[in-house]
């Protein structure tokens, strides 16, 4: 099995048709990189706060340094591309997804931690199907970016599922895997009133 269809068995569903249409439409090009680089701000910060949060914990802090490394690196590549293209970095609002999904984290340690981590997972996971999805349909230029992402993210997925299981062991991890996993699809499946990276089908 290989890392994007280990990733694709993960996830609770594949990203609706009806969201790469809207991906791929040129007028929403603009939206998509400046949500994508808010995404990479986003996956940095968690890293850090993580960092922060549990400064006992070796191997969190190597992996979730290195993880935001890269995520900033990632946002740099994106804001590139938007400066190159003449796409104004504005302000946008969220998804709801990350906000959705986080809604059902726990509030005691350590299983803020684990489930912390679990929704982790879940959006480096589903970036990476849609990074994956999406590609197909962009120019040479994004193409070749997103498909670059596809490493990276899918290694992002598993540190984020390794570090969960060491925190709280197999059972317990599965257990809140599935909790989550009906709470994601329901977020990518559900019908969005704005295009986002991470949103469901518009209405």
């Amino acid at each position: 099995m290989s890392a994007l269809e280990e990733i694709q068995a993960f996830l609770p569903c594949p990203t609706p048709d009806s969201w790469v249409e809207e991906a791929k439409a040129p007028q929403n090009l603009d939206i998509l990189l400046i949500d994508h680089a808010n995404c990479e701000k986003k996956a940095a910060s968690t890293a850090l706060n993580l960092i922060y949060r549990y400064i006992d914990n070796f191997e969190l802090l190597n992996k979730m340094s290195r993880l935001a490394r890269e995520e900033m690196r990632h946002f740099e590549q994106v804001i590139a591309i938007m400066k190159k293209r003449g796409i104004e970095y504005r302000n946008i609002n969220a998804a709801r997804y990350a906000a959705g999904l986080r809604s059902k984290v726990r509030t005691h340690e350590p299983a803020k931690l684990v489930d912390t981590l679990i929704v982790g997972a879940f959006i480096e996971a589903r970036s990476c199907e849609r990074f994956a999805k999406l590609a197909p349909y962009l120019d040479p230029e994004l193409q070749k970016f997103y498909l670059s992402l596809l490493t990276s993210e899918g290694r992002h997925y598993k540190d984020y599922l390794i570090l969960a299981r060491k925190a709280a062991g197999d059972a317990e991890v599965d257990k809140r895997i599935a909790v989550f996993r009906e709470q994601e699809q329901e977020l990518v499946e559900a019908l969005d009133s704005e295009f986002r990276f991470h949103s469901g089908p518009l209405k």
